[in-house]
């Protein structure tokens, strides 16, 4: 890589960026590492299967919002400009993790603990509905020529920070605390410290500038104007949700399930889970760019490709293999090879659907691809594994839902090249 004279410039700017996407994914991890105790304070019910599932669908219910802050935030950003979305997406964020970190117990003040519970990750998940696809469009437009993969992966890059983070957190909670205090009160502790942070971020996000490439647009589409744009490029949106779904499921598996799932289901220790999703956080942080970068160099259609039939191929005999005799040694190959193929996935995906949207409404149409997909695949992933396992008996089903999501994204690859094939892939490259 030659080092020019904006590189320093280049890298401050991706920091402040991505800085939102970091407190975003915190609160969402949080959210799913501790659902037990989630679950108890806000849902009890007759039995923990019942108290998980409450959580884990209100969990899913952010997800819900997520479309509909895509089309209202994303025609805002597309209109205002990138910076000034990005700061309203991270306030709306801010006031949801405030819900959660400060809701007394349902004990306490009763049906209104869970409503408000409910409320907090409601606008979480109105606002990551663009969160994601600003930062990504922000990335995409201020990358250096030949670069934008790389710039763009670090967008997913950040996630994996606050991933590592909330481990290692976690981890010293287990530490410090005994269980009895960290199911009454102890797991909040993250979630005030997520809030502590909240006013670092406003700092660092308001010294964002706006794009060039933004600025440089005669011209600023309506609201009228995009949502006529996006039915007409509904097969575009469309082909989109699905490329996006193996990339959603496969990351709310390994990272926001895998604490649950290794407690609940392998029966491992709290600290072995913990320890396996930072190992997580690591490899994705590693893999992304890296692969980001090499689909810079091939284009992004061949890395969709051999990574989707990996994951049809494996995902569910390592699963089955895992819970055949669950260990920390097994469970830690098994989810660090499931990070290899997410992460050489997004690491071209995220990029790619930056490029094949209409410039014009590249944000809104970028983010409603993704929070459909999340709203339908990704953020039921947890409740979804949960029930395939109640319901099957099968310990390692999760791992037939991971499967099915990629062939979705295959499927989505071989539509959305299917007419330039190579030439297509020539031209992303060229365009990068």
């Amino acid at each position: 890589m030659t080092i020019t004279k904006s590189s320093p410039s280049k890298v401050a700017t991706v920091l402040r960026v991505t800085s939102g996407n970091f407190m975003e994914m915190f609160d969402f991890f949080l959210f799913g590492f501790y659902a037990t105790y989630i679950a108890k304070t806000f849902f009890p019910a007759s039995d923990e299967f019942a108290s998980l599932m409450l959580t884990f669908m209100t969990f899913g219910a952010g997800f819900l919002m997520r479309p509909l802050g895509a089309i209202i935030l994303g025609a805002y950003v597309d209109r205002i400009g990138r910076r000034k979305g990005l700061i309203v997406t991270l306030a709306l964020m801010a006031i949801g993790t405030m819900l959660i970190a400060f809701v007394p117990g349902y004990a306490t003040i009763g049906y209104l603990a869970p409503f408000l519970v409910l409320v907090g990750r409601l606008l979480q998940g109105f606002s990551a509905g663009v969160e994601l696809g600003g930062v990504s469009v922000y990335l995409s437009e201020m990358a250096t020529p030949g670069r934008k993969g790389f710039y763009v992966s670090w967008q997913s890059a950040s996630q994996q920070v606050a991933i590592i983070f909330a481990a290692a957190l976690g981890y010293g909670l287990q530490v410090w605390l005994q269980p009895a205090q960290i199911a009454d009160w102890g797991w909040r502790i993250p979630f005030f410290i997520g809030c502590m942070i909240v006013p670092v971020l406003f700092v660092i996000r308001r010294s964002l500038q706006e794009t060039e490439e933004f600025l440089a647009r005669k011209t600023k589409p309506n609201m009228r104007e995009i949502l006529r744009s996006m039915v007409d490029n509904w097969g575009l949106v469309v082909a989109g949700m699905m490329l996006v779904s193996m990339t959603t499921v496969s990351f709310y598996l390994i990272t926001v399930y895998t604490p649950t799932f290794g407690k609940s289901v392998l029966k491992l220790s709290t600290t072995d889970a913990l320890v396996v999703t930072f190992c997580i956080g690591i490899s994705n942080f590693i893999w992304l760019p890296i692969m980001g970068a090499l689909s810079d160099r091939i284009g992004r259609r061949p890395l969709l490709l051999v990574f989707t039939v990996l994951t049809i191929l494996t995902a569910y005999p390592t699963l089955s293999w895992l819970v055949a005799a669950p260990s920390f040694e097994r469970m830690l190959i098994v989810e660090l090879w499931l990070s290899f193929l997410y992460a050489s996935y997004n690491g071209a995906m995220v990029v790619a659907l930056t490029e094949v949207m209409p410039v014009d409404v590249r944000t809104v149409g970028f983010s409603l691809a993704y929070s459909l997909a999340t709203a339908i695949f990704g953020g039921f992933t947890p409740a979804i594994a949960t029930g395939l396992i109640q319901m099957t008996g099968n310990k390692a089903a999760p791992g037939l839902w991971m499967s099915f999501a990629a062939i979705c994204g295959l499927i989505a690859t071989l539509v959305l090249y299917r007419k330039s094939g190579n030439q297509r892939t020539s031209a992303v490259k060229a365009s990068a």
